[in-house]
């Protein structure tokens, strides 16, 4: 797509109604692409992070302000040493090689996830680039790694139930929102726009507290083939969505 027209229908979406403030991006079918074209499952996924690449850029020229990728979840370590091991060298050259062209672009890096079970050396890698950052404010990109929606809200219970024991926290006082700042995601709100690629149904245990109201949509091509334009198509669907809340139409219209 020529810049010329990329700014031509960026341009048109913002018009055409409410730009989502968080988009979260569930990353499937790196591995069943390249079987697809009779590669190895590396290829795959080494093709899925031009996609990701792509899709940050876009999305910080359209108006996102946050960005989560489900980059590797808690039950992935279970996959095959070899290939988590692929995976873990990916994100150290990725990440090294992405974070000053992300600082150029004024965008900030952050992680969630059960951050103490990564290698040091993504550990490291990931630290520069979230200091680096820090600062920025165009987009926030914010990468779910070692990351899983029960992993998530049981190490908030546990945090919640250190307060209470130690009288921090009055558990007559927990609400929704003083409960989400327990959540890995306490500084980023809630997505509005929850995407997933590869044509499965299903949220994967990907911010099962966060997603309650999110709008939801599948593409069933493969991360390797998602690119902005498929990103713009999910967002012109999202602002045909009424979002209700759990209220009528009527109310929303009043309100």
């Amino acid at each position: 797509m020529s810049n010329v027209k990329d700014s031509a229908v960026q341009e048109k979406l913002k018009q055409s109604g409410e730009i989502p403030r968080h988009v979260a991006i569930i990353m499937d079918g790196n591995g069943r692409w390249a079987k697809s074209k009779g590669y190895s499952r590396v290829f795959g996924h080494n093709e899925g992070v031009n996609s990701a690449r792509d899709i940050i850029e876009s999305s910080a020229q359209i108006g996102i302000k946050f960005l989560t990728l489900y980059t590797f979840s808690t039950e992935n370590w279970k996959r095959p040493k070899s290939e988590v091991s692929v995976l873990m060298s990916l994100l150290i050259k990725v990440l090294g090689d992405e974070t000053d062209r992300l600082h150029k672009e004024n965008i900030r890096i952050t992680a969630s996830g059960d951050l103490t079970s990564l290698p040091p050396k993504v550990m490291q890698v990931l630290t520069d680039g979230m200091e680096k950052t820090k600062s920025n404010d165009k987009m926030t990109l914010n990468i779910a790694i070692s990351y899983s929606g029960r992993w998530d809200i049981l190490n908030a219970m546990k945090n919640v139930y250190k307060d209470v024991s130690s009288g921090k926290l009055d558990i007559e006082s927990i609400t929704e929102d003083n409960f989400g700042m327990y959540l890995a995601t306490k500084d980023i709100p809630d997505p509005d726009l929850l995407i997933r690629t590869g044509g499965d149904y299903r949220i994967s245990n990907f911010l099962l507290w966060q997603i309650a109201y999110s709008e939801i949509y599948i593409d069933r091509i493969f991360w390797p083939d998602f690119k902005r334009n498929n990103l713009y198509d999910a967002i012109s669907e999202f602002q045909k969505r009424e979002r209700r809340y759990g209220m009528t139409s009527e109310q929303i219209i009043k309100s």
